[in-house]
């Protein structure tokens, strides 16, 4: 008799909750997956187009594989799907597979945040909507964007809405040096968006994502480049000088004529650079890059305390007094600009 008084075949063995087969790390090949975009999320549900541009292309709703972990998948996304894709209603296909990305566009809550937020992948340029007038211009915001874009790998087209309210030529003059192309609408008195067909061009056969402040026109821009998008548009608050979120997540829309893209994208108010890094910021800035490569002692941090800095000599040498010129001005502020973005960008690397 053993010790307690029970033979082996009397004693009930707990069953192993985990299974008795073991785990493995293979998982399927999925060679049967199909191609296609991801246009839209939806609290864990895509919009999936599967097969895109093909004559068989359809529109199918999907969730993440299991297998795919805590990878975030956000439009212009390029994957691929098993299961029902089909596209009847209350069927639901699988993304098992991300292509690898051409680019990725991010940002971060603010300068100090170390979470990236992802918000689409696989566009060729970022277009950056201001208002001219109500609500005002924020450079600083553009300036931010135009970061993202370049460190995305994205061109920046920056569209200044309500021209009809003020002249667009300095807020253009002030980017177009940096490489940013201007392009430029205004609301005519029929309530229609004129100026269009100059941003179809800028367009035409790529894919854009879209962002700007909640009231600057953005959703007004994307209901007449696609006429069925149906975006939701809203009134800048008279008090604040903001605008309202209209657009609650971004979804990809296709130009008419399968003539391009535009992934329109929730209003920001901010737009974090935590993830780049700050030897990357002054390529966004290439009228001052070649600046400081050419007058910047070795080590010069380029920022306002810097000795030496040749940013100030091409600025001028009295910084207090910029009403000389109009050429002058614009220095000022370009340097101001960056050296903010270089400040804060400084700060998060030493916290």
């Amino acid at each position: 008799m053993p010790r307690g008084g029970y033979e082996d075949h009397e004693v009930r063995q707990r069953p192993n909750r985990r299974g008795s087969r073991p785990r493995t790390k293979i998982r399927p090949e999925h060679r049967e997956a199909v191609p296609a975009l991801v246009t839209g999320v939806d609290r864990g549900r895509y919009a999936v187009l599967v097969h895109p541009g093909e004559p068989h292309e359809q529109d199918v709703v999907a969730m993440k594989a299991r297998e795919l972990g805590r990878q975030r998948i956000v439009p212009g996304d390029l994957v691929a799907v098993v299961g029902d894709v089909t596209g009847a209603p209350g069927s639901l296909a699988r993304i098992v597979r991300i292509t690898p990305r051409r680019t990725l566009l991010r940002r971060t809550a603010d300068d100090t945040d170390p979470v990236e937020r992802v918000i689409v992948a696989n566009a060729d340029q970022l277009v950056i909507v201001t208002a001219l007038a109500d609500p005002e211009p924020r450079t600083r915001m553009i300036d931010r964007c135009v970061v993202a874009a370049y460190d995305a790998g994205m061109t920046a087209v920056l569209c200044l809405t309500k021209a009809d309210l003020a002249d667009p030529a300095p807020m253009a003059d002030l980017y177009r040096p940096l490489g940013v192309d201007v392009v430029v609408t205004s609301r005519a008195p029929d309530r229609e968006v004129a100026g269009l067909d100059e941003v179809r061009a800028r367009l035409d056969g790529r894919t854009s994502v879209l962002v700007g402040h909640s009231g600057v026109g953005k959703s007004t821009l994307v209901n007449a480049l696609v006429p069925d998008a149906r975006r939701a548009t809203g009134a800048v608050n008279a008090v604040t000088g903001r605008g309202r979120h209209t657009s609650s997540s971004a979804v990809a829309l296709r130009l008419p004529g399968h003539r391009g893209w535009v992934i329109d994208t929730p209003g920001v108010r901010s737009f974090g650079l935590a993830h780049v890094h700050v030897d990357s910021l002054l390529h966004a800035f290439a009228d001052l890059d070649s600046v400081v490569r050419e007058s910047c002692p070795r080590g010069c941090t380029h920022t306002q305390d810097a000795p030496d800095c040749g940013l100030d000599a091409w600025v001028g040498t009295d910084q207090e007094d910029t009403s000389a010129s109009p050429e002058r001005r614009r220095r000022a502020a370009r340097v101001d600009s960056m050296r903010r973005l270089l400040t804060a960008r400084s700060a998060t690397d030493q916290s």
